[in-house]
């Protein structure tokens, strides 16, 4: 066992997966996961949050920026907004804690730390590095916000942590990240965007962008790294979450949002969150 499971008295991965998910509203509305995953895996889907966090336990196997990549216990992990990434177990699994910051929190905390100066962006070019004080300081920053009832505590280990995190391993996106705007593939990602609780047809969206059926699906894989279909459940499953936590009912917003039925809503939403909508929802 090494020292960060000593540390933090990690429980053992066993035999199912479980998680535990809490929202901090207060701070851009925060949402963090504890979980661990011996089966479950994440279908390919991107977010329009940061996702931070560390490996617990075990090693995570993931896609990412057209790599394989491998996250074992002891390293911390980072995905920028927009970045396609799925995820699996390696072996017998992992123990993770997750945290989903918006953009708007990260930059205020870099601002901050800079003595107010307004920033870039904040951008992670390494997808997960070993740093055992930043570990430290999100795991213990994660529980609290977790599980303390004082909201102070919490507040202060969070900008501390994540504060150490963005000055040794945050920048700015480098020059290529920038994409101009306009062409077929945003033409189609903006209508997916208006129209995603529509039945939509791949013959619609290739009239859109001025493409072959063909053409429009390899373009838009080539560039966003998902297929048009996977693109609009993303679309359905953001706009779910955002229903859900404005309090509807799993039901309501599986109709709201485009899918057959709630079923198909859950399917979706845990291949995308690890959680179920109801679980989303009671955080």
């Amino acid at each position: 066992m090494n020292d960060h499971q000593v540390r933090f008295a990690l429980p053992g991965l066993g035999d199912g997966d479980r998680a535990r998910f809490w929202r901090a509203r207060r701070h851009h509305g925060l949402e963090g996961l504890t979980a661990t995953f011996r089966r479950h895996r994440y279908v390919p889907h991107m977010h329009e949050t940061y996702a931070i966090g560390v490996i617990l336990a075990g090693c995570e196997t993931y896609d990412l920026r057209g790599e394989r990549r491998y996250a074992q216990a002891g390293e911390l992990c980072f995905v920028n907004p927009g970045e396609v990434h799925d995820g699996e177990p390696l072996g017998d699994g992992y123990s993770c804690r997750m945290s989903y910051p918006a953009a708007a929190l990260l930059a205020e905390i870099t601002s901050d730390a800079r003595g107010g100066r307004p920033v870039a962006t904040p951008y992670f070019a390494a997808t997960n590095v070993r740093d055992p004080a930043a570990f430290e300081a999100f795991v213990a920053a994660h529980r609290r916000l977790e599980e303390d009832p004082e909201p102070l505590a919490g507040d202060e280990a969070m900008v501390r942590a994540y504060a150490l995190i963005l000055a040794r391993h945050g920048g700015e996106a480098p020059p290529d990240q920038a994409r101009p705007a306009g062409g077929a593939v945003d033409r189609v990602r903006e209508y997916l965007d208006e129209q995603y609780a529509e039945p939509i047809e791949l013959a619609t969206l290739a009239e859109i962008a001025g493409l072959t059926r063909h053409h429009l699906i390899r373009l838009f894989k080539r560039r966003t790294g998902l297929t048009p279909h996977a693109y609009l459940t993303d679309c359905r499953v953001r706009a779910a979450r955002r229903r859900l936590v404005a309090g509807e009912t799993p039901a309501e917003v599986a109709v709201a949002c485009g899918f057959f039925d709630q079923s198909h809503l859950t399917r979706a939403f845990k291949a995308r969150t690890g959680i179920s909508p109801g679980a989303f929802r009671a955080g």
